[in-house]
């Protein structure tokens, strides 16, 4: 299929990788036998080539004539026979080229590749042959002269040859055995140690919607980056799903009295017999639509606080102070406060952490709770200072009924407005809560200093202002 990722087996390239190198070593070492079969051979029959030259020298003497002679004792050729049926040449002459016995034709080489003591060694060709030939350098005696000789003897390198290949031979089947069994150990050890990786297969596999349970089986070092970060998915995944179930189910259970209340009221407007009552039930509807929007607004932001997706938000910073002056401002100029005082006031400029949209959703939440159910004819305050800990104190105080101990534990709650008011949908309070935490801060519900009322007091740690 176009564009399909093309796949490989790690099996596979593991055993090519750890295969591969010993194949190359036994070549090498297999080359590096064979060199040392031809050494040790050669060594082999040199010393036989030796042997033979030695006893045939002993019985070169000087005769009556004053001429070189020799009786060539038979066990000395019969020394070099072989199996392998290798041919036996030999020469003798005098110390001016003076041909005495042997092959006339078998040239004496003038280099050697080996030399020990009066015996030279190399390698020659007589009569098509390959052979390997011994030079002895001497001198015959007698009781009125003495005379130089050079005796060469020679053999066919069919033995020397055939030892070499044995041990050839031998030492690559040793050198098969050993890679096949490295390959049969390698083959099961790779198995083996990618076993985790088909655990770890299995248990994802098992995974679903409904089971996001983080993978606990023991894995090597080597993959326990990978499980933690699909743990870490698996946890963003059920925190998701959790969130738009939880959105799901706010939803359809805060909609649900608005939405009645909607449909009563078009029912009413459609069957008012006059013009009040068909405007009273239409501004009844609109009450309960913005009151909708609203529930929806906070909803959202509920959703988002939940699903974790803020996780992989930027590092933001915000202007507290500048936010605090702003929802004032909007509130004061867009909602009808009728005889609330609604004012700010506090430090210019104050930067901590965070998103500034959030921390604009956080405030208008707790100004909107002063303003619906502090009371009529209140005073509400947003104060916003700097003091010397490092810590953002923000307040938002309200002279109006206040809240008694319990209904301060009960209203954290979500959805729970208790008896505080029956209108309230139980989410301001736990949505500005749940950012202040979002961004490292803190919030507590306090009676005001003096006289009645409620303060909501935040705390946030400050940045240095660049």
């Amino acid at each position: 299929m176009s564009g399909q990722t093309k796949t490989y087996s790690l099996r596979q390239r593991l055993l090519v990788w750890l295969l591969l190198p010993l194949l190359i070593i036994g070549l090498i070492s297999l080359i590096d036998a064979y060199n040392t079969a031809r050494l040790t051979a050669d060594e082999i029959s040199d010393r036989v080539l030796a042997g033979s030259a030695l006893a045939i020298a002993e019985r070169i003497f000087v005769n009556d004539d004053g001429d070189l002679d020799v009786d060539i004792p038979y066990v000395a050729l019969e020394m070099l026979t072989s199996a392998e049926d290798d041919r036996v040449f030999y020469k003798i002459e005098g110390e001016n080229g003076d041909f005495i016995t042997g092959y006339r034709n078998l040239n004496l080489p003038q280099s050697a590749d080996r030399s020990e003591n009066n015996l030279k060694f190399s390698d020659a060709e007589f009569r098509n042959f390959p052979i390997r030939i011994a030079v002895l350098e001497g001198a015959a005696s007698s009781s009125q002269s003495s005379l130089g000789y050079r005796l060469a003897i020679a053999e066919t390198t069919n033995a020397r040859n055939k030892m070499a290949q044995d041990i050839l031979i031998r030492s690559a089947i040793r050198q098969g055995l050993l890679i096949l069994t490295a390959a049969i150990a390698v083959w099961f050890a790779v198995t083996r140690a990618l076993r985790p990786l088909y655990t770890v297969r299995d248990a994802i596999g098992r995974r679903s919607s409904d089971d996001l349970r983080p993978i606990l089986h023991a894995v090597p070092n080597e993959i326990k980056g990978l499980v933690t970060t699909t743990n870490d998915l698996l946890s963003r995944i059920g925190t998701s799903i959790s969130a738009m179930r939880n959105f799901t189910s706010n939803a359809s259970h805060q909609l649900r009295t608005p939405l009645a209340v909607m449909r009563t009221q078009a029912e009413i407007a459609r069957r008012a017999k006059s013009d009040q009552d068909r405007d009273s039930a239409l501004h009844q509807m609109d009450e309960a639509i913005q009151d909708s929007e609203k529930m929806i607004s906070r909803l959202m932001v509920l959703a988002r606080i939940d699903s974790g997706a803020l996780e992989n938000l930027p590092d933001l910073n915000c202007d507290i102070a500048e936010t605090c002056r702003m929802v004032c401002a909007d509130m004061i100029s867009n909602q009808n406060l009728g005889k609330i005082d609604l004012g700010y006031e506090g430090s210019d400029h104050l930067l901590v952490k965070g998103d500034p949209v959030l921390y604009r959703e956080m405030l208008r939440n707790l100004v909107e709770n002063a303003v619906k159910y502090g009371g009529k004819d209140i005073h509400i305050t947003v104060r916003c200072r700097d003091v010397v800990d490092g810590i953002c104190h923000l307040d938002i105080e309200d002279n109006g009924v206040g809240m008694s101990a319990q209904q301060k534990v009960d209203l954290m709650e979500r959805f729970s407005s208790g008896e505080y008011s029956k209108n309230g949908s139980g989410l301001g309070l736990p949505i500005a809560r749940d950012i202040a935490h979002l961004f490292s801060g803190v919030l507590e519900l306090k009676d005001r200093e003096f006289g009645t009322g409620l303060n909501v007091s935040l705390k946030f740690p400050l940045l240095v202002d660049a």
